[in-house]
């Protein structure tokens, strides 16, 4: 994502509720609901440990509470305010679906939510970009 800041070009980013895993509908300690498409599809996105999820969950329910929206309108919110993408591509099964994630647009969130959502979804970079961590000097971040 530091090239496309740097060269002007925004992504387009499919399944941007992760398969589902964002939609609000899967908790610690509770079975996938009988209607979510993960029972099909778990194992075909990116795969995420269950207590990297939950983090995420959790400070997605956070959010939400502070700002009376959704959880798939806070994900959805926050990916949008992401410097390189451009728009999502989302997989909304019916209306209702279509209606909830459209609220996810027209407002923003604060630089303290957006903050909670980093460093709830933060994770170790691979090899040279931890390396790179230790030289914010000649490594700014974009964001």
């Amino acid at each position: 994502m530091p090239l496309g800041i740097d060269q002007g070009v925004g992504a387009v980013v499919w399944s941007p509720l992760g398969w589902g895993r964002l939609t609000g509908k899967i908790r610690r300690g509770a079975a996938l609901p009988e209607t979510s498409r993960l029972h099909k599809t778990g194992d075909m996105g990116p795969q995420v440990s269950d207590e990297y999820l939950y983090r995420v969950i959790d400070a997605l329910d956070e959010v939400a509470a502070e700002t009376g929206k959704t959880v798939p309108q806070i994900a959805l919110n926050w990916l949008l305010q992401r410097p390189t993408v451009s728009t999502v591509v989302i997989g909304a099964r019916n209306e209702e679906q279509l209606t909830q994630n459209l609220g996810a647009i027209g407002w923003n969130l604060t630089k303290e939510q957006v903050a909670t959502l980093d460093a709830a979804s933060a994770v170790t970079p691979a090899y040279p970009y931890w390396h790179q961590q230790g030289f914010q000097e000649r490594n700014p971040s974009p964001v």
